[in-house]
C-alpha cells in the first residue's frame, strides 16, 4: 500500500473494514469491504468532493485490491467503481469471484 514519506502525497491504509486514502493527513476517500470466508467483498467507494478529479479513487482501489490479493483473499466487486476498475485491469481476473446472492446477503446483514 502507498506509504509515502511526503505528507502531501496520497497514502492508503487498511482501517479494519475499509481502506482509506489520505492527502496531507486528511482522509480524502474510502472503499468499504466485508471479509466473508476467503473473500473480501467491496461494496462502497467514495472520494470527498473537494478531492475529486485527482485520480485518488484509482490509487485507493489499486492499493486495496493489491493488499487483498497479497493477503490471499478473493475479490468480490459489488461496488460499481471496483467492478469498473477490474474491467480495466484483466490481470486481476484470476483473483475475482462473481457477485452472488450470498455475498449481497452478507453485506446486507453486516
Amino acid at each position: 500500500m502507498t506509504d509515502h514519506e511526503n505528507p502531501t502525497e496520497p497514502a492508503v491504509r487498511d482501517a479494519g473494514d475499509r481502506y482509506e486514502i489520505s492527502v496531507g493527513g486528511e482522509v480524502a476517500g474510502l472503499t468499504q469491504y466485508l471479509d466473508h470466508g476467503d473473500q473480501r467483498i467491496f461494496f462502497h467507494t467514495e472520494v470527498d468532493e473537494q478531492f475529486a478529479g485527482q485520480g485518488l479513487a484509482g490509487i485507493l482501489v489499486h492499493d486495496a485490491l493489491a493488499d487483498t490479493v497479497a493477503a490471499g483473499r478473493r475479490i468480490v466487486p459489488i461496488c460499481p467503481y471496483v467492478a469498473r476498475y477490474l474491467t480495466k485491469h484483466p490481470e486481476l481476473a484470476d483473483n475475482v469471484d462473481p457477485v452472488t446472492d450470498e455475498a449481497i446477503a452478507a453485506v446486507r446483514g453486516h
